[in-house]
């Protein structure tokens, strides 16, 4: 199996290939797609086993499809950012027939030690892939696509509450739920002090398109009910680890 140390192997040749424009701070993204050929990132994503851990979130009955890319997220520092509010991916541009580009997770990869705030971590809303769900159901899954009633985020005006910083170890593996409200934070380190890294996945269970519209008006429809003595799954946390 890679380890994570891997993945930062994999992820420094993709920047130093594609470079930032010197004197960059701030977020910097790569989208590396996989085509018929395969790529060093799907690789990473079977080896490590990351689609059969994100399956056990899935009700009964339903498989998880391959990734078709992937997405580099670096922050580098300094860069004194607070989230105004959150977002949802996908929305534009539209996937063909204009289908919204809904997915059924977000699988992400921290492949740089988060567990203090303020180190470009993910900001996530907690409960809120509920509450857009009863947005959505209220209003009609056609409401996801009028992105002009969503801003900013583009987000809906619904109840948010506070706020958490996603933190842990180099290593870590995220799921967190497509319509859960999150944005990029900030990096409070000096010029120079290592760049934040995540791999994502954007990940699909089977058959997802073809009921986009019920997956997004029940929010929990794909997946198995959580288990007795489970945390509650209304904000996304560290699921597993790679090895370092």
């Amino acid at each position: 199996m890679r380890s994570s140390g891997a993945a930062r192997e994999l992820a420094a040749a993709m920047v130093a290939a594609e470079p930032p424009a010197p004197g960059h701070t701030g977020p910097y993204f790569l989208w590396p797609r996989f085509g018929g050929a395969g790529h060093v990132l799907l690789d990473f994503y079977r080896e490590t086993g990351i689609g059969a851990l994100a399956a056990e979130l899935l009700r009964p009955g339903l498989a998880m499809t391959e990734p078709g890319f992937a997405q580099l997220a670096t922050t580098i520092p300094p860069w004194p950012h607070r989230p105004g509010g959150p977002h949802v991916d996908g929305l534009t541009p539209a996937e063909p027939g204009r289908r919204p580009g809904t997915f059924s997770l977000l699988a992400g990869i921290w492949l740089t030690d988060q567990r203090e705030p303020d180190q470009g971590n993910l900001w996530v809303w907690p409960g809120t892939h509920l509450r857009f769900g009863a947005y959505l159901a209220a209003r009609g899954a056609g409401a996801l696509a009028r992105v002009d009633q969503m801003n900013p985020g583009p987000y809906p005006r619904i109840e948010l509450g506070e706020p958490r910083q996603a933190m842990g170890p180099a290593g870590s593996v995220l799921f967190a739920h497509y319509l859960l409200a999150h944005n990029i934070g900030g990096h409070a380190g000096p010029a120079g002090a290592p760049a934040r890294q995540t791999l994502y996945y954007r990940l699909s269970a089977a058959g997802h398109a073809q009921r986009w519209r019920e997956a997004v008006t029940r929010p929990l429809a794909e997946f198995r009910p959580a288990r007795t003595g489970a945390p509650p799954a209304d904000h996304p946390a560290p699921a597993g680890a790679l090895p370092a």
